[in-house]
């Protein structure tokens, strides 16, 4: 029985339900099949979190793994500043506009079953991604790449929300959050060893660390289903979500003239369209049957402000990590994996400390992290900004980045905690898609809009001058981004039971 009264029906994998269950909840092979048995710690817990971790962090790792690599494809295929800023917003666009009616598919068909379709096809677009003879081909690639992603992310949160007693998942979302809040940190560097060897294998290594999790996910992961969940699903709105984001990001990226010849009419033309279909999107979601996008949780204003805190960190998160591995290439001189490597100790202050971090809003409330974190953050990445082909590592580098580490340890774990807090648990899967959306989307919006902002195109990613000047205001407006999501985390309700109960659970828009 779930903790709004819901119950989560699960079958052990390979089962087909032959299993009897027992007074205890488990089934004759001993893995636990009713929601909320699981405890954090044990065989079974450490199983659950390894294959859902595994299979997530390859989709979020995709997001910054390909930045390192970008010089070296924009030399090896002859691309632009503005092809090499889709081979990144190609994968976050359909990876946004997809992740929510994802969240939706896992709730219905089962939450296993999809992050198992989710692993696969990542493997077999990542594969594509890395033969591809030519960056049109490649963002072809990537575009498919984002839609695999999406259905990974938010049937792994969901796994955890349903399978944890609640007492643990605090904890457990606190790992889950900090070793995949690792993914982004990690791709710089391992980009970096990878773009040594060959820009492909930063596509080819998904494959073997795709069929690990699907050893660990056969292994470890029961099915489950939200019993109340409606069977269709809201094609309507995840197209025009694609319709709006990838408008949005063509204005974005050519508001700089580039790569036509009527830049203006395309940059107006395409703004048009998104607002049009961003319109359409907001009016179809009130209205339709099954929406992927329930508007009425965002009635809840723990669910509201928190989401709104997401759009304006990832954002920073993106933008940040996307201009740092370049500024350090281009300016400085640092080969792939320096530049990589440079960034390591992001993911090291992560993993050292984010599970802890995961239980502070039971502890002291959700304000004070997410709050502080943004803030902590901003300071760091202005301490970033400063950078020049003159910036010794130690003195002007390292600095900054342990700032910045330290502000998102506070922040990650308790946000995807709150955030999680906020919505009926039969909605766990549709609350961890609308989060993931809004996060990519920051990032998408961020990627597609800084460079034409301050003003970079054409080939200015291999011109050390002309990229410096771009890179310090920049980073001065993802520090004003995180420092804005700071202050707008004061209106978050300090307490996690903040919840719409279940009654005033949206079923529809």
């Amino acid at each position: 029985m779930g903790r709004r009264g819901v119950r989560t029906r699960y079958v052990y994998p390979g089962s087909q339900g032959r299993h009897p269950w027992d007074c205890r909840g488990v089934s004759r092979a001993g893995a636990p099949l009713v929601a909320g048995h699981v405890r954090y710690g044990t065989r079974a817990g450490w199983g659950l979190l390894l294959a859902v971790v595994t299979g997530s962090a390859i989709a979020f790792l995709d997001a910054t793994v390909v930045n390192v690599a970008l010089p070296t494809i924009g030399a090896d295929l002859d691309a632009t500043f503005a092809e090499l800023q889709w081979v990144v917003t190609g994968y976050t666009l359909t990876l946004a506009a997809f992740i929510m009616v994802s969240g939706s598919l896992a709730d219905r068909l089962g939450r296993r079953r999809v992050y198992v379709w989710g692993i696969v096809a990542f493997a077999v677009t990542s594969a594509l991604c890395a033969a591809a003879p030519t960056v049109e081909v490649l963002i072809g690639a990537r575009v498919l790449q984002g839609v695999a992603g999406a259905l990974v992310t938010p049937g792994s949160l969901a796994i955890i929300q349903a399978s944890f007693v609640r007492e643990d998942r605090g904890r457990a979302i606190g790992m889950w959050a900090g070793i995949v809040g690792l993914a982004p940190a990690v791709g710089p560097p391992l980009g970096g060893w990878l773009t040594e060897v060959n820009w492909r294998w930063v596509f080819l290594v998904n494959v073997p660390v795709a069929a690990a999790a699907l050893l660990l996910t056969a292994r470890f992961v029961p099915e489950s289903t939200d019993p109340a969940a409606q069977q269709r699903l809201d094609w309507p709105g995840a197209l025009l979500a694609v319709l709006a984001l990838g408008a949005l990001t063509t204005s974005l990226v050519f508001a700089g003239g580039e790569g036509t010849s009527s830049g203006p009419l395309l940059v107006v033309g395409a703004a048009v369209v998104a607002v049009l279909a961003g319109v359409a999107f907001v009016w179809w979601e009130a209205r339709a049957p099954a929406p992927m996008l329930p508007l009425g949780m965002f009635g809840n204003r723990t669910f509201a402000v928190t989401n709104v805190v997401t759009l304006g960190v990832y954002a920073a998160l993106s933008g940040m990590l996307f201009f740092l591995v370049i500024q350090l290439q281009t300016s400085l001189g640092y080969r792939p994996v320096a530049a990589g490597l440079a960034s390591l100790p992001i993911p090291v202050v992560l993993l050292l400390f984010s599970a802890r971090a995961g239980a502070l809003p039971e502890r002291v409330g959700p304000r004070l992290p997410l709050v502080a974190g943004p803030l902590v953050a901003a300071v760091g990445v202005a301490w970033l900004a400063t950078i020049d082909s003159d910036t010794s590592y130690l003195t002007g580098v390292l600095p900054g980045l342990l700032v910045f580490a330290t502000g998102l340890v506070i922040l990650v774990a308790p946000l995807t905690t709150t955030v999680l807090a906020a919505a009926p648990d039969r909605l766990a899967g549709t609350a961890s898609g609308v989060n993931n959306a809004i996060s990519r989307t920051g990032g998408l919006i961020a990627i597609a809009a800084l460079p034409t902002v301050v003003g970079l195109s054409g080939e200015d990613y291999a011109d050390p001058t002309a990229l410096t000047a771009g890179f310090a205001p920049a980073m001065l407006i993802c520090a004003g981004l995180l420092a804005a999501s700071g202050l707008a985390a004061l209106a978050v309700p300090n307490t996690l039971d903040a919840c719409l109960p279940n009654d005033q659970a949206p079923a529809g828009g």
